[in-house]
């Protein structure tokens, strides 16, 4: 197992998990939507530094890129519009009306989108224990996060996400496509 690689995939968790709270502290100051704008930029510029980082200091190996074709672009724009405007947004919107422990809990759902969305829409493969696994992820998510009695303004903010939750889904399967 690459040590290099396990070790940045916890560190990209630890600050995943770290920026709904901090976004939550911060929106009180900032515009949601001027909050995930600035958000996905501090993304970027951090990639950028570990893209050059990785380039100058540690020496490997690197996978020759292939150049974007033409049937690459809409799924392409669709990933840029779906995973890089509509669910920051819709992150922070929510954000501004649940509290960051259920947010961040909310979030698993991403995965269960994803899922959800390579078998429907791409007809990707599953089985019964993965359907299964994400039945109790949806199961563990409604559990953890319910507080109150419903109603329209209680579950705005949790909608949201849950909205934040599917275009990161399609966005996820829409940047297989590109990858392929």
């Amino acid at each position: 197992m690459n040590r290099d690689a396990a070790l940045l995939a916890l560190l990209s968790a630890a600050l995943f998990g770290a920026s709904t709270p901090a976004a939550k502290a911060l929106l009180g100051a900032i515009d949601p939507t001027i909050l995930a704008g600035l958000l996905y930029c501090g993304a970027g510029i951090g990639v950028a530094f570990l893209r050059h980082f990785r380039q100058r200091y540690i020496a490997s190996p690197r996978a020759a890129e292939v150049a974007l074709c033409g049937k690459d672009w809409p799924w392409l724009l669709g990933a840029i519009l779906a995973g890089g405007i509509i669910g920051p947004v819709l992150l922070m919107l929510g954000l501004t009306h649940t509290d960051a422990a259920a947010a961040s809990l909310l979030l698993a759902l991403e995965g269960v989108a994803t899922a959800l969305m390579a078998w429907f829409i791409f007809h990707e493969n599953f089985n019964r224990r993965i359907a299964l696994s994400m039945a109790c992820l949806i199961a563990g998510a409604v559990v953890l996060t319910w507080s109150r009695q419903p109603s329209l303004a209680s579950v705005a903010g949790p909608m949201a996400i849950v909205g934040a939750c599917i275009a990161w889904g399609l966005d996820n399967n829409l940047t297989r496509k590109v990858s392929l």
